[in-house]
């Protein structure tokens, strides 16, 4: 049966007309099957050529749809495409091509002619062939500068751009509740200030770009049960909302993000996905969010396979978009023949579908995608160049600003221009896909071919030593294999430092999915030891007495055992990405002063010690109430310099406010050092008293701040009272007590050498659930 030839001059297309009124004119035009189809999504997959588990999302094998044409899939129109760059290895020029033949026959060979949304992950540069591979989201974190991080979203946004793409699915505003979790390295850290932060500024530098920017896992997917990938999150409403939400609702509402996707898990029994509290209640009667709620992949079949909340697919699929979720990806299961059928039978009302697809046509119409004569915005393939030196040059600078100096208690760093005989040792030193997250393209995509090709330029850690000493200078061994238990070389490893006048050690992780890796989705440990025998080749090495710098290139906190004490210096190396082991080599000798902080602390011990540096009182260490101390080895915020620096002078501008008011906090930061060098400084929040329990401390504001030798700068935090706001016994109200509180002011969530108080007065609490202030503005003023 042939199709109408799409109407080119509907009015709708008529891009001077407001958008409501185009989106309410095209809705009175659509048949039932044509609002479900934009709901739905396509994934065109190719993965003949791929070796074993291909998989790159959970269960993909047993949740993907019995694979229907394309034209059968989008005969009733087509919300998304998904992944045309980032399922298989394309090139641009390739990639384009498949994008703009599935778009012409979306706009020429279905009846109302409306392209899809075409959305591919992004969250350490565009995951496709060739593109940049910037550092793991964990080092964002460690950079402390949201500056930064937009600068880095604004470029992978318009790479995105260059393809024809229009939204990526990052960034993961999750907040870290257990190092065991595998998906540590794709967040920002355990701080949800500092995640807010961070996550807000990617969305802000991606979206500038006009990519839409997804937010996600929403919400509480980072604190399931043990740490283990998708389980279910034991969790009251008042931690959920006071240790999960607030990243995501700063992204919203100050990153004016453009997307949401669900979380996999529930909390307390409730899948995110079917949680109407959570995304209409909150996401956007409370928030104002107005853009897509888009599912995880399959997230919404597993509302029937998983959670078991639904009998079949279209039931479970009306449960989710009566809840708010628009979208489902990354192909129609649930939204399709069986949720019209649901309609037509009364059981599922036509106007929550008529919700949805408002939703998605008016994201599409900001777009352009309903203009008349559209096409694909990609720029020729021949300029598109993915991997640009600007790129490299912006990767090597996060590289360098995220690396962090835990320890130097005899100054072995920065090494010596000519530091003697070299040994790297370490099965980390020689892989340059180490330092690569599992969302990279030669983690999340390469990997699976077996040949060893990545796709891009990138240096190990042992490539890099030997560029910058000389190979006569440097013997490597391995030692042993990353996660197999192999003793063997551990002998070698041992007669190589014995023979050095320095040792590089460089031990930790391999990213990867579903266990294909030692960090990533999929990938969750029940202890902090360092995987495999690396903790024993550790110990074998620093037994030898020789000068050792033990450098960690990992996804998240690893337990370090006797290397805390021994080691001659330790270096941590969030998967600083394929500019990373240049900028390890940089701050190993000194030409980048090492300025990144602990955006997790490294525990004391192996155990899954669940907690983060955000605990009431009896969280913490209990000298007479518990045995076990969960006082971390090196704590949040942590980071040495090879400079020194002095905070001084806490001044307070009042010592009562009102509890709408605002105080001024300000600081002096001085190198006391020798060389210039960047410090952060840190404000955490204690409440003395409240009607629940508080955490000891919080971050509230921080700057980092470079500085040459010998200078100072005033660091000035504008800190309102809502800053103070949590939730009360009443858990349907966020409130500001009136009463004292502490400030105190450093350089790490320990070493804070300044503190002042001052009080809220007035006897009423204050209701700020919905529109307080977020954010502590921050003004560095040099001296």
């Amino acid at each position: 049966m042939a199709v109408p030839i799409p109407d080119t001059a509907a009015p709708w297309r008529d891009p001077n007309r407001p958008i409501p009124e185009r989106v309410d004119l095209l809705v009175s035009q659509m048949t039932l099957a044509e609002k479900v189809g934009q709901l739905g999504s396509y994934w065109p997959r190719d993965e003949a050529e791929a070796e074993g588990d291909t998989n790159v999302a959970p269960m993909q094998d047993a949740l993907a749809a019995s694979d229907p044409s394309f034209e059968s899939a989008s005969a009733s129109g087509l919300g998304h495409l998904t992944r045309v760059f980032g399922a298989s290895p394309v090139d641009p020029a390739t990639g384009i091509g498949q994008l703009k033949a599935a778009q012409a026959h979306l706009t020429g060979q279905t009846r109302l002619g409306i392209p899809a949304i075409a959305h591919e992950e992004c969250l350490t540069g565009v995951t496709t062939l060739g593109a940049t591979v910037y550092p793991a989201s964990i080092a964002w974190g460690a950079t402390f500068d949201p500056a930064l991080i937009e600068r880095m979203a604004a470029r992978i946004g318009a790479d995105m751009k260059a393809l024809g793409v229009h939204q990526g699915l990052s960034p993961l505003l999750d907040v870290v509740r257990d190092y065991r979790w595998g998906r540590v390295e794709e967040t920002s850290g355990e701080d949800p200030y500092l995640v807010g932060q961070i996550g807000t500024a990617y969305v802000k530098g991606l979206q500038s770009q006009g990519i839409i920017a997804t937010l996600k896992h929403f919400a509480g997917y980072s604190a399931s049960k043990a740490g283990r990938n998708h389980a279910p999150v034991p969790m009251g409403r008042r931690e959920f909302l006071d240790m999960m939400l607030p990243s995501f609702e700063t992204a919203v509402r100050e990153g004016h993000a453009g997307s949401v996707m669900n979380s996999y898990s529930d909390v307390d029994g409730v899948p995110a996905a079917v949680n109407h509290w959570l995304l209409t209640e909150m996401l956007r009667d409370n928030w104002g969010f107005t853009g897509t709620v888009v599912s995880d992949y399959w997230s919404i079949v597993f509302v029937q396979t998983m959670h078991k909340l639904a009998a079949d697919l279209p039931h479970a699929g009306a449960l989710t978009l009566a809840a708010g979720l628009d979208i489902e990806l990354p192909e129609t299961g649930a939204y399709a023949e069986g949720l019209v059928a649901l309609v037509e039978a009364g059981e599922l009302p036509e106007t929550v579908v008529d919700t949805a697809v408002r939703r998605v046509l008016t994201q599409k119409a900001e777009l352009g995608l309903l203009d008349a004569g559209w096409t694909v915005q990609a720029a020729d393939p021949a300029t598109i160049d993915l991997d640009s030196p600007g790129n490299r040059a912006l990767a090597a600078e996060l590289a360098e600003q995220s690396i962090i100096l835990l320890d130097n208690p005899a100054g072995l760093l920065p090494l010596a221009a000519a530091p003697g005989k070299i040994a790297v040792i370490g099965p980390v030193a020689a892989e340059p896909r180490c330092l690569f997250g599992c969302y990279s393209y030669p983690n999340h995509v390469m990997s699976r071919f077996g040949d060893g090709s990545m796709g891009i330029a990138a240096d190990s850690i042992l490539d890099a030593v030997r560029a910058q000493f000389g190979a006569d200078a440097v013997t490597y061994e391995p030692g042993c294999p990353i996660v197999d238990p192999d003793e063997s070389g551990i002998a070698a490893a041992v007669a190589a430092a014995a023979a050095a006048d320095v040792v590089l050690l460089a031990v930790g992780d391999l990213a990867g999915l579903f266990g294909r890796g030692t960090s990533g989705e999929g990938c969750d440990v029940q202890s902090l030891d360092l995987p495999g025998v690396q903790p024993k080749l550790v110990e074998a090495v620093l037994a030898t007495g020789r000068p050792v710098v033990l450098l960690l290139v990992t996804g998240r906190p690893y337990y370090l055992g006797a290397a805390r004490g021994q080691a001659g210096a330790i270096v941590q190396a969030f998967m600083p990405g394929e500019e990373g082991a240049g900028a390890i080599v940089r701050v190993l000798t000194g030409a980048v002063n090492p300025s990144g902080k602990l955006p997790v602390g490294i525990p004391a011990g192996p155990g899954g010690q669940p907690g983060t540096y955000l605990g009431a009182p009896l969280a913490l260490a209990s000298e007479g109430i518990s045995n076990l101390d969960p006082t971390p080895a090196y704590p949040f915020g942590h980071g040495l310099s090879y400079t020194s620096f002095e905070v001084s002078d806490l001044v307070l501008s009042a010592e009562t406010i009102a509890a709408d008011g605002e105080l001024r906090v300000a600081v002096r930061l001085r190198n006391t050092g020798a060389m210039a060098g960047s410090e952060v400084v840190q404000l955490y929040l204690g409440d003395d008293v409240a009607q629940v329990t508080r955490p000891v401390k919080q971050l509230v504001g921080f700057a980092k701040v470079r500085l040459e030798a010998g200078t100072s700068a005033r660091v000035e935090f504008r800190l309102h009272a809502d800053r103070t706001a949590f939730v009360g016994l009443d858990v349907s109200k966020r409130i500001i007590e009136p009463g004292w509180f502490t400030l105190w002011a450093g350089t790490s969530s320990v070493d804070l050498p300044l503190a002042g108080r001052f009080q809220i007065t007035g006897g009423a609490v204050r209701d700020v659930t919905r529109g307080r202030v977020l954010t502590t503005p921050v003004k560095v003023v040099p001296e």
